[in-house]
This record gives structure tokens, C-alpha cells and sequence, in this order.
């Protein structure tokens, strides 16, 4: 043997050292941190405190408790959340001050949060509004930890009150920095002894094991053998059949095993896959397809870990019901094929009543909720209310409105929900300026929201209805890869699709799309034949640059004076302001 090549037998030999197998947790000193802010979004909120603890093999190290001035009003929910007022933190240091003493705490130390990228993601964010290089702080997740270590039979989910209780934490979590982090502390020793029943003794091995796919993922990794690599739907199905979800992609194959994959951290969707027996794929000509087939199928079988577009039929309207003698806005589930003008669709119940108050403002309609005949008033029998009383309502069931006026009411309430909103934008708009001369800011600012709401709703309502008054409509839009992308569209609903190869004679295509296409009857109120979702997604799909129409059976138009004009004043009505602005404004910019 040779000198190199015993040489190289002893350093094979001679035994790993300590060092080869990674820190020790005993040894690694862990900063465990917690932010309270002003909002949810580290682009537009900031830090009103924070919190941190330092702790080495079970030790605590020491302490950072910090009230930090956030530059701007606190909101109340927020300070209902976390006891934290604005005169709290008149007098406290801005972040620019805290920052460096917080980062000189944490320096050469293992980042510890629950949901650490909302924590991580506001400290980032000073970092680079102050200048700051952010350190390479190792991370730490516990609530991804936690969701990795205990099933749900343990815990119901995995909040930070949830895992202190289980981990008997002497700190309650109270939305406070300080006793928040107090309590992660508590959490992370609990989950790192956890830890040790599955080999886990160093950092190296903790953080690679938070990147490993859970053994359920592992064993079912089968279902994901032979998925097609095309555009289009797929259901996760359990023993008996159920769908348990429905996802739509661009590539089958490459997105149904991400899901057996480290990169699915979810537990919702991990818990999901432990009880999936197979993937059901269905292939689809384009993306728009998958897009809209996801859609039906959700609302069709409601699947349990779905959490997007699972009741469609939940969608609030504003009705116009004409055919009554003194008609008036209510709010209804669902459109009908009868003499009534609807708007929406709305989100909420909350939202629908906003929307209302609005109309109510421009227009005189009567309130009440008895339905009202021209005999019971004649016989005196109606029952008036307080809004006749102050002049806010003309009192038809008194008589003292006669119907002809009070059909002028209804009148203009039909044109302001088919198209013309300038009444409503007129009469809040007076409103907000009176509310501002006289300083009451939250007051205005809740008039504007009244009005985004109502401006929001007309404007959907209008873009679905312009769709869906088209018999038929042909577009195309350029395919990745060469060729184009074909979709009908009848009465708002996506009737059909396909593809055109590259360099290939488009007309037979079409022709050939068109045939095949599903027979669509008109339907009732502005969606159409379809649920508003679906077409709204068709409407992104004709938004995209390069979508060219081909052929057009009606009038796709919008009104002249309708909502979607007033898209630049809701962008500047909702604009970020400066912090000396929000405190004129009560927190919220009026126009």
C-alpha cells in the first residue's frame, strides 16, 4: 500500500467528531420573539411592540420588552386585541431606535416565532426601511413545528393558547409580546422533547426535519404515478368515494406530487391526504377550462377541505321587486326570472346593508317591511314608522305620498341599479363633505364606505351583466408555446374550449369549437346562466393582454355612467396616506 493510500485508510478509520453531528439543542441559544402591529401586512402596518426572550438548554438568558411608537393611529380592533392604546405608545421609542438594540439581542442566535414569517416578515421590513442588512438568523417556526409533531387527536389546532395549554405553559398567551414569547418558550421545549422520540438531537437535524415529508405523504406517494402532464382538474377521493378536494393546474403530474412532497406544509391538506385513496385527474383543453370546471365541481360537492368557493348560493343580491305596488330594496339569496332589477353580487350580509343604506341615501324608497297595497292604505289600515315621522320616508302608507310620486322613487332606484350610479355617488358625496367641514372624520369616513360598497357591488353587477346579455361570445388569446386559446361564451357562462396548433388554418378550429359547444339558455339577473365566480373568471380571461374577439352575438357594453368609472376614485379613496394625514382623518383617507 502506498503512503497516500494508507494515509487515506487511518482518516477513514479514525472515529467522526462531535462537530460532524451538528449543534446540540443544549447548546444552541434560541431568541424566541413576538411582534404585536397595527395590521396584518408588514407592507402598510408596524411594529407596536415587541417581545423577546433568550434561552440556552432549557435556561432563560435574558429578556427585550420593548413599547415601540408605530408613527400612525392604532386601530380600535387592534387595541381591543391587544390592550394596547395610543397613549400607551405616545411616549415610546420608534422603531428606528429599537431596532439596532433588538438586532445586538439577537445577534449569533437560532429566530424563534409561532408563525414566524408574520413576526420575520415586520422585522425584515424595518430592516429595510432603516437600511439595515437583515442578519442571517437561522429560523425557527413552532406552529410548522407543532403541526409536524402532533396529530390532531392531541390538539384541535395549532394556535399558540392551544399548544400553551398543552404544553401546561406557566405564561397565558395574552396578545402581548412579552407573555406571548414567554409562552413560545414554553411551546418549544415541549416540542423539542417531542423531538427526541423521533432521533432529533441538533439544530441541523430539528430544521431539516421540519423540511421532511410526513410518513402519511411518504406512503402515499403512489397516487400521484401516472398523472397526466396537462392542464386541468383533480379530485382527491377517499375509500368511499367522497371528494375530499378539488384543485385545478397547469401540469397535473408536477402539481399532485407536490402534495406528498416536503413543500405541503398545511396541515389541513396533510391531514387531507392521510385519508385520500386515489387522485381522480380530468384533463382540460386550456387553463380557463380547469379554472372554470374547479369552480363547479366545489360547488357541486362541497368538498370538506376545500375552503374557497364552496357555497356559491350564499351570494346576497339587492332586489327591486316592480311588480309590487310600492315596491322597496330587499336583500335576497337568490335572482329569479321575474319583474325585478337586482345588484350584486355581495359577500355579506354586512356589506349587502352598507350597499342599501347608500341607495336609501339618494333615493326615498320606503323601508319598512309590510308589504304595502294601495287598499290598506286607503282603508287606513298601513302602519307607519319613525322614518315617515322625520321626513326621511314619504310616507306612502299614510297617503300623504300619492303612488305616481312614489313611482318616480322607484323610478330612479331602477335607472341607478342598471347603470347610472351619479344619484348615489352625488348624495354621499354631500354627505361626506358636510361630515368633513364640521371635523367628524370617522363619521365621513364611514359614509365612504357605505359608498365603496355600494360602487363595488354596481360595478361587479354591471361586468357580469354586459357578459351575460351576449347570446354568444368567440375569443382567442395567444397559448404559451405557439397557437392560440379558443373559448366560447354563452349568456356569461363558458360554454367550450379548445386550441389552435401554430401555424394552422384558424377557421375550421373555431368552426369546430363553436359545434361542440354546450347549448346555454338566457338566465335570470345580471350572472346569467353561470355562477358569478365563473364568469368573473372568464372576464380575467378576456382582460388579458393579447385577447383578441373573434366573433359577437349581442351587445357587450357597459354604462356610461356607471360604476366601473369610478374604479380611479375608489384606488385614491383606499390610497395609503402619510401618518400625519390618518390623524386629520380619523385613521382613513375621505376621497
Amino acid at each position: 500500500m502506498t503512503s497516500d493510500g494508507a494515509e487515506h485508510a487511518v482518516r477513514q478509520a479514525v472515529q467522526g467528531t462531535l462537530d460532524d453531528l451538528g449543534t446540540p439543542l443544549a447548546d444552541v441559544v434560541f431568541v424566541v420573539v413576538d411582534l404585536e402591529t397595527t395590521g396584518g401586512s408588514a407592507a402598510e402596518s408596524a411594529i407596536t411592540e415587541i417581545g423577546a426572550v433568550k434561552v440556552r438548554g432549557g435556561e432563560a438568558l435574558g429578556e427585550f420588552a420593548t413599547l415601540v411608537d408605530p408613527g400612525g393611529p392604532i386601530p380600535p380592533f387592534i387595541t381591543a386585541l391587544t390592550g394596547i392604546t395610543q397613549q400607551m405608545v405616545t411616549a415610546a421609542p420608534r422603531i428606528e431606535a429599537v431596532l439596532p438594540a433588538f438586532l445586538e439581542f439577537a445577534r449569533g442566535c437560532v429566530l424563534v416565532a409561532h408563525n414566524a414569517p408574520f413576526d420575520v416578515g415586520f422585522l425584515r421590513a424595518a430592516c429595510a426601511a432603516q437600511g439595515y442588512a437583515w442578519p442571517a438568523f437561522p429560523v425557527v417556526d413552532t406552529a410548522d413545528l407543532a403541526r409536524r409533531v402532533l396529530t390532531r387527536d392531541e390538539v384541535p389546532n395549532c394556535r399558540l393558547g392551544t399548544l400553551a395549554r398543552h404544553f401546561r405553559s406557566a405564561t397565558e398567551p395574552c396578545h402581548r409580546a412579552l407573555a406571548d414569547a414567554r409562552a413560545t418558550v414554553d411551546v418549544l421545549h415541549g416540542l423539542i422533547e417531542r423531538l427526541g422520540s423521533f432521533g432529533v438531537q441538533s439544530l441541523e437535524e430539528m430544521r431539516a426535519f421540519a423540511k421532511t415529508p410526513s410518513p402519511e405523504q411518504q406512503r402515499k406517494r403512489h397516487l400521484a404515478d401516472g398523472m397526466p402532464a396537462a392542464p386541468g382538474v383533480y379530485l382527491f377521493e377517499d375509500a368511499r368515494g367522497e371528494v375530499l378536494y378539488v384543485g385545478k393546474s397547469t401540469n397535473l403530474r408536477t402539481r399532485v406530487r407536490s402534495y406528498f412532497t416536503a413543500s405541503e406544509t398545511r396541515r389541513r391538506i396533510r391531514e387531507m391526504v392521510g385519508l385520500a385513496e386515489r387522485v381522480r385527474p380530468i384533463v382540460c383543453a386550456t387553463g380557463l377550462e380547469a379554472e372554470v370546471r374547479e369552480l363547479r365541481l366545489i360547488a357541486e360537492h362541497k368538498p370538506r377541505y376545500n375552503r374557497r368557493s364552496k357555497f356559491p348560493e350564499r351570494a346576497l343580491w339587492l332586489k327591486l321587486a316592480l311588480s309590487e305596488p310600492f315596491p322597496r330594496l330587499s336583500i335576497v339569496r337568490e335572482c329569479r326570472d321575474d319583474d325585478a332589477v337586482y345588484l350584486g353580487p355581495f359577500g355579506s350580509a354586512r356589506v349587502a346593508e352598507e350597499a342599501r343604506a347608500a341607495l336609501h341615501e339618494a333615493v326615498p324608497l320606503r323601508q319598512c317591511t309590510q308589504r304595502l297595497t294601495p287598499r290598506l292604505v286607503e282603508r287606513g289600515r298601513a302602519r307607519s314608522c319613525v322614518l315617515g315621522e322625520i321626513g326621511r320616508c314619504g310616507a306612502p302608507c299614510e297617503g300623504r305620498e300619492p303612488p305616481e310620486a312614489y313611482a318616480r322613487h322607484v323610478e330612479a332606484a331602477r335607472t341607478v341599479m342598471e347603470g347610472d350610479v351619479r344619484p348615489v355617488v352625488a348624495a354621499a358625496q354631500v354627505r361626506i363633505d358636510r361630515l368633513a367641514v364640521e371635523m367628524r372624520y370617522e363619521e365621513a369616513a364611514a359614509q365612504r364606505d357605505r359608498l365603496a360598497a355600494f360602487v363595488r357591488a354596481a360595478a361587479r353587477g354591471q361586468r357580469l351583466a354586459a357578459l351575460s346579455r351576449c347570446a354568444q361570445l368567440v375569443a382567442a388569446r395567444p397559448a404559451f408555446g405557439g397557437g392560440w386559446e379558443l373559448a366560447v361564451v354563452r349568456y356569461g357562462r363558458l360554454a367550450g374550449t379548445g386550441t389552435i396548433p401554430p401555424g394552422a388554418n384558424v377557421w375550421p378550429y373555431v368552426d369546430a369549437v363553436i359545434a361542440t359547444s354546450e347549448t346555454v339558455f338566457p338566465g335570470p339577473g345580471p350572472a346569467g346562466s353561470a355562477l358569478p365566480e365563473e364568469t368573473e373568471c372568464v372576464l380575467r380571461w378576456l382582460d388579458q393582454p393579447g385577447t383578441r374577439l373573434v366573433e359577437v352575438d349581442g351587445d357587450w357594453i357597459c354604462p356610461v355612467h356607471g360604476a366601473e368609472s369610478l374604479r380611479e376614485w375608489l384606488d385614491r379613496a383606499y390610497a395609503p396616506v402619510e401618518p400625519e394625514d390618518r390623524v386629520r382623518r380619523g385613521g382613513r383617507p375621505l376621497r
